[in-house]
């Protein structure tokens, strides 16, 4: 279905896992895109980024004003599927079935493997093959760009968790999903970090009621006041809007 401006697949949380599940097994790989507000913005004023949204395997929304706006069409989604979540839930999966995981990103560059330290407390048997965060701008040149990536390619993974940022992390993962074609890549934003414990996360009455963002304003204002504030929630407010006038046009 489309929601602001890109198809999201109607899945639940257990379902991404179990199809994931079922693909590797087949020995396919994939790449899921967990789009926000802020994705959607960024994807609706680029074709290209739009087209590299809707390319991926799976699309979740990963922001809860996307399922307010899919109730609001008259197509509801399931549930809300974050990256922050499914890091832990295919962590789960791929310690069950001895998966390797590389963790790729997250901020500081102790923050994968403190990323790791809290996967492998949790799930014992998770196999961790790789934990890297490069450095800011590692991808403005060629040589930084190919040092990443021969990086994860040597660890030949079963699932990749990429924390750069859309669109940086999903551009890297479609280059990726070239040369592994049998590996799962995940783009989770600041999920690496949340793991780490490195950035709160909010609490859940305030994620499943769509505060995160006020939550996340509060901890770094200064880094995101303009992002919530000036961009995200004007479009928001008019996504929203859009969709209840169309829900509305539809009942006459």
């Amino acid at each position: 279905m489309q929601v602001g401006g890109v198809g999201v697949d109607a899945v639940t949380e257990e379902q991404v896992v179990q199809w994931v599940a079922a693909e590797l097994e087949a020995g396919r790989g994939g790449r899921i895109v967990t789009p926000n507000v802020d994705i959607c913005r960024i994807a609706a004023a680029d074709p290209a980024l739009r087209d590299l949204v809707c390319s991926a395997d799976l699309v979740v929304a990963d922001g809860m004003p996307l399922v307010w706006a899919a109730g609001l069409l008259g197509t509801p989604l399931p549930e809300r599927v974050t990256g922050a979540d499914l890091l832990w839930a295919l962590s789960r999966l791929a310690a069950g079935r001895g998966w390797p995981v590389y963790l790729l990103g997250g901020g500081p560059p102790d923050v994968p493997q403190r990323a790791v330290r809290e996967l492998t407390s949790r799930y014992p048997r998770l196999r961790v093959c790789g934990a890297h965060a490069p450095p800011y701008g590692f991808d403005a040149t060629s040589e930084g760009y190919e040092l990443v990536r021969r990086r994860v390619l040597a660890a030949q993974p079963g699932l990749v968790f990429v924390g750069l940022g859309f669109p940086r992390q999903d551009r890297l993962i479609a280059d990726l999903r070239k040369d592994l074609p049998g590996t799962w890549f995940l783009g989770c934003g600041a999920a690496i970090a949340f793991a780490a414990g490195a950035v709160p996360r909010a609490p859940g009455w305030m994620r499943q009621t769509g505060l995160e963002w006020a939550f996340r304003l509060a901890g770094e204002p200064g880094r995101l006041m303009r992002r919530y504030l000036v961009d995200d929630l004007p479009f928001a407010a008019r996504l929203l809007g859009r969709c209840l006038t169309t829900r509305l046009k539809g009942r006459r």
